[in-house]
């Protein structure tokens, strides 16, 4: 089983930015895909971002594109989503989820493991 931690949100005025992280304790990431996905109260969860674990290819929705680039570090076991200019529509809960094929998926139906969670608030 493997475990994802999250950590990194917080509130952040407009503009701002963060660095989310995705830590697998124990647990070598190195051939997983790797998604962050989000969910705002009241929407269904949405991919934000993948890293592939195979060749690194990474993917971004469209709504975050040139502001969030994605990232991870093998010898770390660790997986960063760095976040910038921010908008108030990126508040959400921000979840990293491991795919046990190391290609990126669409769907969250597609990945195996999930984290619980950190909250992104963006607000002035």
């Amino acid at each position: 089983q493997v475990q994802l931690v999250e950590s990194g949100g917080g509130l952040v005025q407009p503009g701002g930015s963060l660095r989310l992280s995705c830590a697998a304790p124990g647990f070598a990431l190195d051939y997983y895909a790797i998604g962050w996905f989000r969910q705002a109260p009241g929407k269904e969860r949405e991919g934000v971002s993948c890293i592939s674990g195979n060749d690194g290819s990474t993917y971004y929705a469209d709504s975050v594109k040139g502001r969030f680039t994605i990232s991870r570090d093998n010898a770390k076991n660790t997986v960063y989503l760095h976040m910038n200019s921010l908008k108030p529509e990126d508040t959400a809960v921000y979840f990293c989820a491991a795919d046990r094929l190391p290609i990126c998926g669409v769907g969250v139906n597609e990945y195996d493991y999930w984290g619980q969670g950190t909250q992104v608030t963006v607000s002035s």
